[in-house]
């Protein structure tokens, strides 16, 4: 068996601190996904279907800003860093924008949305993909990779959990709902510069070596769609994105109309299932060390979707059944990121090995995109069907039993079917933990040359160009 070149591990501090963006990315996402949409149509008077078609639009929008910032940071040089100024760029942008969403006044119309919508989105893909490519370069090793992603994910369901609790504890004090929408967005604009410079303060950087004369072609990236694996991560990607972000549109609706619950037990339920994740995210991590992260992503994507079927078999108005339900789900979800993330540092390898370029970050950013797709596409369908079948989503509305079923088969429908989908992308997968070895060894022999070259040619004469090429 192939062995990976010894590399030193990361220190659980340093993945710790690292991990820090992962606080407000992740509830942020999670606010977007749950409150940000209802708190437009319920509380500011904004129609579903507007609503629903500026996220849509927005994401479609926003679809070609992934790579061109991806291109851009694989070929970024400074003395600052690569990952890191741009993870500096990033926060005040999304600062700026979450003060104008979560503070947005009554009667705000579609261009106020969508423009706002489209900063937030800029600011928030410069820290994801400036995030996982940073972390990508930190950890090199199969198993290493695994371990952090796991950690970043364990430190984005704390995050989540955070920002979930603030309506609750707003509720109790006698807040309503719009009023705790807009501390979670106080909370994250607060967050998030905290976050960041931890990371930046603590967190060294490695940047990959090549050839000083080396350039970026067309041709290079063009290239990238020639791998067999990025396509399957990026449907993979889509697919996990697509389904969860499909249910939690509707997950409020859901659990008043279907279930019964209030908006508190809503939320204390999805308090449960983000909550899960911190155990999760880590153990499927390990997991993945062990039986390989592709097994491991079809083993809990099928897991997840039978456990979803359970949740119209609770009773209705019981929140405390649905605990053990949601927990389970919520366990499994926490590893959909985690196996995705380092399965993509992994094909990233794999290209860098092929092309010869870091292409890292646009690696990233077409994972990225796919979620986009997938967000744009998850509000705007659920939404569309929502109207389509008369249901009011009105503070007080009572809609028929129609309306209900209808909500209850939107719900469950779209994350079965593509959580499931998720996983069978992983069939055939053969970018095992050995062959990953393999693709490290002769990545840092290459490395060495590189370093090596500019003594040899000072020796011998020889281009250094022509000496490594040769190698």
């Amino acid at each position: 068996m192939t062995q990976a070149p010894t590399v030193a591990k990361l220190s659980l501090p340093t993945i710790l601190a690292f991990s820090g963006t992962s606080l407000p990315l992740a509830a942020l996402v999670l606010a977007v996904a749950v409150h940000l949409p209802r708190y437009f149509a319920s509380h500011l008077g904004v129609s579903l279907t507007v609503v629903g078609g500026a996220f849509a639009l927005v994401r479609l929008i926003d679809i070609p800003l992934d790579p061109a910032l991806g291109l851009i940071m694989d070929r970024t040089r400074t003395r600052f860093g690569r990952y890191r100024v741009w993870t500096v760029i990033g926060a005040p942008i999304l600062m700026a924008a979450l003060y104008m969403l979560f503070m947005a006044p009554p009667g705000v119309g579609r261009p106020y949305l969508m423009v706002w919508l489209l900063v937030m989105y800029l600011g928030t893909s410069i820290l994801i993909l400036s995030h996982s490519a940073w972390a990508a370069t930190l950890a090199t090793s199969y198993n290493e990779r695994a371990r952090i992603f796991g950690i970043m994910a364990a430190v984005g369901v704390l995050g989540s959990v955070m920002v979930l609790v603030i309506p609750i504890v707003m509720h109790q004090q006698g807040f309503g709902d719009g009023e705790g929408v807009r501390a979670m967005g106080w909370f994250l604009i607060v967050m998030t510069p905290f976050a960041v410079g931890m990371v930046v303060w603590r967190t060294p950087e490695k940047i990959t070596r090549q050839r000083a004369d080396e350039r970026y072609h067309l041709r290079d990236y063009l290239g990238l769609f020639r791998h067999g694996n990025v396509w399957r991560i990026m449907a993979a990607d889509l697919c996990l994105a697509l389904g969860p972000g499909w249910m939690a549109a509707l997950y409020i609706y859901f659990s008043k109309d279907s279930r019964g619950y209030t908006v508190t037990q809503a939320n204390l339920l999805l308090v449960v299932y983000i909550l899960a994740g911190v155990v999760g995210a880590p153990t499927i991590g390990w997991l993945a060390t062990r039986i390989s992260k592709h097994r491991a992503m079809m083993v809990i994507t099928s897991l997840y979707s039978l456990a979803l079927f359970a949740l119209l078999a609770l009773p209705k108005g019981q929140a405390l059944a649905a605990i053990p339900v949601m927990f389970v789900t919520g366990f499994l979800a926490a590893g959909f990121n985690v196996t995705t993330r380092a399965i993509t540092a992994d094909v990233g390898d794999e290209v860098r090995l092929h092309g010869g370029k870091e292409q890292i970050g646009l690696l990233y950013a077409l994972t990225s995109m796919t979620s986009k797709v997938a967000g744009a596409f998850s509000i705007f369908l659920t939404y569309t069907v929502l109207a389509e079948i008369g249901f009011d989503p009105k503070e007080h509305a009572v809609n028929t039993a129609d309306a209900i079923h209808g909500l209850e088969i939107a719900f469950l429908s779209g994350p079965i079917l593509f959580v499931a989908l998720g996983g069978a992308c992983f069939i055939g997968y053969k970018l095992s933990a050995e062959r990953h070895a393999e693709i490290r060894q002769e990545l840092e022999a290459r490395d060495a040359l590189y370093d090596e070259a500019p003594i040899i040619e000072s020796l011998s004469g020889a281009p250094a160009q022509t000496l490594v090429e040769g190698a």
